[in-house]
């Protein structure tokens, strides 16, 4: 028996129903046209997936635990500064590495001006920035009218620490022992250079440090100023007149 032949239509539905099958939703020419695909969600639906999209991830994230505090200072913590001294270069639970290589501060207690640094210079042996940051300091210095002699010279850590992690050490400890060293040294000013010595004074990281003003103590604030790191001013005159500014700003108001 002869079947007559299909229509048309019916061969075209029967190609149709074979690339659905084949999962081509695409006519492939110059420019790809799309022929079974979903239809363009509206702006409507596109922003209510967002929004239901960020909410879930939001629930699912979990607050980072805060570091805990550690005090280092033990039962017995130094009382001046030539104890604090003793204590810095020989307490062997400061740090992993032990006492080896740690750079003592420098200076006499109740100096005009304390200068703060987050740690010694690459290089530095019997004294605080003996080199090259060392030197960028002592034409500050003079610029000032003052000089080492003058001043109380003091880092937050004990020996150079490239790339560290200033919150983990300061929560670690040794915010509370740059705390001590302050109170110990009374400065009637600090100067504390470079953004990533924020965490060892109290302060986020990302505080606007042109904005600090003062250094809270448990009874009383010494006058404050944060400023670009030494090596940063090294290579940038910019940098170095955006300091002195500040810092002829900063003096006169707080005279």
């Amino acid at each position: 028996m002869t079947h007559p032949a299909p229509s048309i239509a019916a061969q075209f539905n029967a190609a149709i129903d074979w690339w659905k099958e084949a999962g081509v939703d695409y006519d492939y020419a110059d420019n790809a046209t799309e022929w079974l695909a979903e239809p363009e969600p509206t702006p409507e639906q596109v922003a209510a997936e967002v929004k239901a999209a960020t909410k879930a991830a939001v629930a699912e994230q979990k607050p980072a635990p805060a570091p805990e505090k550690i005090d280092l200072l033990g039962q017995n913590p130094p009382q001046d500064l030539a104890a604090w001294r003793e204590f810095w270069l020989s307490e062997p639970g400061l740090d992993a590495v032990g006492p080896r290589g740690r750079i003592a501060a420098q200076g006499e207690a109740k100096a005009e001006l304390m200068v703060l640094v987050v740690d010694p210079e690459e290089g530095d042996r019997d004294q605080l920035l003996s080199l090259s940051q060392g030197q960028l300091l002592n034409r500050i210095l003079a610029a000032m009218g003052t000089d080492r002699p003058n001043i109380y010279l003091a880092s937050a850590l004990p020996r150079h620490t490239p790339m560290a992690d200033c919150h983990a050490l300061a929560a670690g400890g040794f915010e509370g022992l740059l705390r001590h060293h302050i109170e110990l040294a009374g400065p009637k000013r600090i100067l504390a250079l470079g953004r990533n010595i924020l965490p060892f004074l109290g302060h986020e990281a990302a505080q606007d440090h042109a904005a600090l003003s003062e250094h809270c103590h448990d009874d009383h604030s010494t006058p404050l100023m944060v400023a670009e790191s030494l090596e940063s001013m090294m290579g940038s005159p910019r940098l170095k007149a955006r300091f002195w500014r500040r810092w002829l700003a900063w003096t006169h108001n707080s005279q």
